[in-house]
C-alpha cells in the first residue's frame, strides 16, 4: 500500500465498468421488450449484443477487482472484513425481504379482514385450479 495513506481502507479509482454494465443491461431489457412486442429485427440483433456487453462488463469488472485485491494489495484485512460483512448484510436483507412477502400473504389469507369480506381469496378474484391445465 501507499505510504501516504493513513487508513486501512481502499478508495477505488474511477471505473468505466458501471456505466458500461448499465448500458448493456438497458440494451438487453429494451431489446427484449421490443422483441416481445413484435419488433424482431431489433430484438434479434440487440438482445444478444446487450447480453454480450453485460457478460463482458462482468468479466472485466471482476478482473479489475481481483487485480486490486491480489496484485496491487489494496484489500487489507479491514477491506476484506467490510466486503464479508456487506455480503452477509445483503443476504440477511434479502431473507427479510422475502419473509415480509410471505408474512403479508399468510396474514391476509389466514385472517382475512372485514374490508375484503372476511373470506380468502376476496370476492371477485377467480383462482386457478392447480389440478388442471390452465
Amino acid at each position: 500500500t501507499n505510504q501516504l495513506q493513513k487508513h486501512p481502507f481502499h478508495l477505488v479509482d474511477p471505473s468505466p465498468w458501471p456505466i458500461f454494465a448499465s448500458t448493456g443491461a438497458f440494451t438487453t431489457t429494451f431489446c427484449a421488450v421490443m422483441y416481445m412486442h413484435g419488433y424482431e429485427s431489433i430484438g434479434n440483433f440487440g438482445l444478444p449484443m446487450g447480453f454480450i456487453v453485460l457478460l463482458y462488463s462482468m468479466f472485466v469488472w471482476w478482473r479489475d477487482v481481483i487485480r486490486e485485491a491480489t496484485f496491487e494489495g489494496h484489500h487489507t484485512l479491514a477491506v476484506q472484513s467490510g466486503l464479508r460483512m456487506g455480503m452477509i448484510l445483503f443476504i440477511v436483507s434479502e431473507v427479510m425481504f422475502f419473509m415480509s412477502f410471505f408474512w403479508a400473504f399468510f396474514h391476509s389469507s389466514l385472517a382475512p379482514t372485514i374490508e375484503i369480506g372476511a373470506v380468502w381469496p376476496p370476492h371477485g378474484i377467480d383462482v386457478l385450479n392447480p389440478w388442471e391445465i390452465p
